[in-house]
């Protein structure tokens, strides 16, 4: 039974709770460039894995929009752990399924424990393997590893992407378990090695039970967010509303009222302590970045209907392909769908929010475009045709 909540401490109004958002997500005051891309990770708690690479891949995309241009492969670098013959090096992240496929801290092993039991329970997966098929890969993990899937005897039967060989399907099944983990990436494949020789042994353990598993991700997941609703904080971590509503008044949050939610919420305590305050970042979002990638939440925030079209029919599409929401004063003004070509930036379309949005817009795609190596900036076609011409002199006066 859920523990009965609290009267709410604080009433917040929809722009307090907006700015503690952003400062939870990182996106107000100064970033914390000395931890860099590792402390974007810790405090984030999950950054999540998509294969879709317009601009850079998401994972790339989610450290940029906080801390600026850092280098790419000094993002790489933060995330992967790399392996070398007769040299163990201790893991700062590892792959696991939370929000969706993410990369997590590694101190957070111990947290997952709850889902690797609920994975272990269900035999199949709707793959049946043969008989040694998963003893097989364990083997050869233990002999060889840290291996790919290719190097474990490949990865597709045929050319299709979702058709698995058994192999693969194997050491899948082996990381869902955590018997395998993935701390490594060598050209976007997974390095799979034997979580007991990967995962440090202070951390190598499944001693928490579920409540307690749960019940440590809900705290982190306010904290992250820095205020939610329940649905908000289920979603972070991808936890059913029931097993949030059993630990949350003993998580550590503290419940609040927000101006025209329309729900209850629940806040990090050491966001209310202090009053949101600093700069604000003006930049291009992974559609697939914390801050936007719960869409009930950004609508209610933001004001902002974000849907990724990636996989809707182009005819359909309203926005773009990979239209990246772009973060300016604490707010979404507007909707850029990127590509590249050559050195060029190309905006395929942009959507502004209004004349005011022009200029956050042009320094957005200027600063996006000097990070991937694009000396030029071209724009093919803007949603209101009214505010070509103020966003093409806009560029042109940055750019000369």
């Amino acid at each position: 039974m859920p523990t009965p909540t609290p009267p709410p401490v604080a009433t917040l109004t929809a722009a307090e709770a907006r700015r503690i958002a952003l400062r939870a997500q990182g996106f107000l005051g100064a970033p914390d460039r000395r931890s860099g891309v590792r402390g974007v990770l810790r405090h984030l708690g999950a950054v999540q894995l998509d294969t879709i690479s317009v601009l850079a891949r998401s994972h790339e995309l989610v450290p940029y929009a906080r801390l600026g241009a850092v280098g790419r492969t000094t993002v790489e670098d933060a995330y992967w752990t790399k392996s070398a013959p007769g040299v163990r090096t201790p893991p700062h992240a590892f792959e696991y399924w939370s929000h969706a496929a993410c990369i997590l801290p590694v101190e957070e092993w111990p947290h997952f424990a709850f889902r690797r039991r609920a994975y272990r329970a269900r035999p199949h997966w709707n793959h049946a393997l043969p008989e040694g098929a998963y003893e097989q890969v364990i083997k050869q993990l233990r002999s060889e590893g840290p291996l790919t899937a290719t190097d474990l005897g490949g990865a597709k039967r045929t050319s299709e992407w979702w058709d698995w060989s058994e192999t693969k399907v194997a050491v899948e099944r082996a990381l869902m378990y955590g018997e395998v983990v993935c701390v490594e990436r060598r050209g976007w494949k997974r390095v799979y090695d034997l979580a007991e020789r990967a995962v440090p042994a202070a951390l190598l353990h499944d001693e928490l039970d579920d409540a307690e598993c749960v019940r440590r991700l809900v705290r982190l997941a306010g904290q992250s967010l820095g205020v939610g609703t329940r649905a908000d904080i289920a979603d972070y971590h991808r936890l059913r509303n029931e097993q949030v509503d059993a630990v949350i008044a003993d998580s550590g949050l503290v419940p609040v009222t927000v101006e025209g939610w329309g729900r209850p919420a629940w806040a990090d305590p050491a966001a209310l302590a202090t009053p949101p305050r600093g700069r604000h970042r003006t930049t291009l979002l992974s559609p697939f970045d914390s801050l936007v990638w719960e869409r009930a939440r950004t609508e209610r925030i933001f004001g902002f209907v974000h849907r990724l079209e990636a996989y809707v029919p182009k005819p359909k599409r309203v926005h773009g392909y990979f239209a990246m929401p772009v973060l300016a004063g604490g707010r979404l003004v507007g909707r850029v769908d990127p590509a590249r070509e050559g050195h060029t930036l190309v905006a395929r379309q942009v959507t502004l929010d209004g004349p005011k949005a022009v200029p956050a817009v042009a320094e957005a795609l200027l600063e996006a475009a000097t990070w991937v190596n694009c000396t030029n900036v071209r724009v093919e076609r803007v949603a209101d045709p009214a505010l070509r011409a103020p966003l093409l002199t806009e560029l042109a006066r940055a750019l000369d």
